[in-house]
C-alpha cells in the first residue's frame, strides 16, 4: 500500500515538473521573434532623488546604437545597454527585460547620495552610499553633510571610498552621523585638511570641533556628547570656541 502511495506521489511530482517545463518553453516560443512596441522605464529611488527622470534613462536606452523598438526583443543586446546605463555615476544598477507584451522593461536603481563635497574653484561631487564619487546634477540638489579641505582632491582621484582604507574610514564616519537623528541635525560640514585630520562645523552650537582623523568615530562622539550634555550648560553655550577631541579620555575645550 505504501509503495503505490509512493509511486502515486512520484506520478504528481513529475506531472507538475512537465508542466512547468511547457509553460517556460510555450513562454519562450512565444517570446522569441516577438518585435519591441514599447520602452517602459521603471525608477528605484525618485522619491529620494531626483538626479535622473525617466526621459533621462530614455536618451540613454536610444542612445545606445542599437535600434529597439521594432527589433525582436531576442535581437537587442541588453547587456550592452545595461552596462551603458552603468557607466552613468548615478545609477546603482540597471536590470532589462522583454514581457510578453512587446514591451523592454528598463529597472534602474538610482545611487543615494550622503555627502557632498564643496570646492572652491572646482565642480561640486557626491558621495553616494556605497562610496562611489557622483556629479551634482542640474535637476537637484540634495541636502547633505558638506565635505571640504584640501582631502577631497584625494577622494575624487580614487572616484571610491571603499578603494582605500582612510576613505572606508570616512565613510564609516558619514554613516554614523547620518544615522543619529542628533548628530545628522547637528552637523553640517567637515572639513578635511591634506593629512586627513577633520574639522566639524556645527549647525547650532557655534564650538568647532576638532575631530582628528576618522578613527574611534564612537568614542569621540560619546565625549562630544559629554561636552554638550555636561558642560556647557553649566559654562555657558558661548563660553568656548573649540573642543579638541583627539586625545584619548580627554575633551580640551578653549
Amino acid at each position: 500500500m505504501k509503495w503505490k502511495l509512493n509511486i502515486r506521489k512520484e506520478i504528481k511530482v513529475a506531472v507538475s515538473v512537465l508542466a512547468i517545463s511547457f509553460l517556460i518553453a510555450f513562454s519562450e516560443h512565444k517570446q522569441d521573434g516577438l518585435l519591441c512596441k514599447n520602452i517602459v522605464i521603471e525608477l528605484d529611488n525618485t522619491t529620494e532623488n531626483h538626479f535622473l527622470d525617466e526621459a533621462d534613462i530614455m536618451k540613454l536606452v536610444e542612445g545606445s546604437g542599437q535600434a529597439i523598438k521594432g527589433t525582436s526583443l531576442d535581437h537587442i543586446n541588453l547587456k550592452a545597454i545595461e552596462t551603458r546605463l552603468k557607466y552613468d555615476k548615478h545609477i546603482l544598477d540597471a536590470d532589462l527585460f522583454g514581457d510578453l507584451k512587446g514591451n523592454l522593461i528598463v529597472n534602474v536603481e538610482l545611487r543615494r547620495p550622503i555627502a557632498r563635497i564643496v570646492q572652491e574653484n572646482a565642480p561640486d561631487a557626491y558621495i553616494a552610499e556605497d562610496g562611489v564619487i557622483m556629479p551634482v546634477s542640474e535637476n537637484y540638489t540634495s541636502r547633505v553633510v558638506l565635505i571640504s579641505g584640501g582631502y577631497v582632491k584625494t577622494l575624487l582621484e580614487n572616484e571610491d571610498l571603499n578603494k582605500f582604507e582612510a576613505g572606508k574610514q570616512l565613510l564609516e564616519l558619514i554613516e554614523f552621523v547620518n544615522e543619529d537623528k542628533f548628530w545628522k541635525a547637528q552637523i553640517a560640514q567637515l572639513d578635511i585638511n591634506s593629512s586627513g585630520k577633520i574639522t566639524i562645523y556645527p549647525q547650532v552650537t557655534g564650538q568647532i570641533v576638532q575631530f582628528g582623523k576618522a578613527e574611534e568615530i564612537e568614542s569621540k562622539f560619546k565625549k562630544l556628547m559629554i561636552f554638550y550634555k555636561e558642560i556647557l550648560p553649566q559654562r555657558g553655550w558661548t563660553r568656548y570656541e573649540r573642543v579638541n577631541l583627539e586625545y584619548e579620555g580627554q575633551v580640551i575645550a578653549e
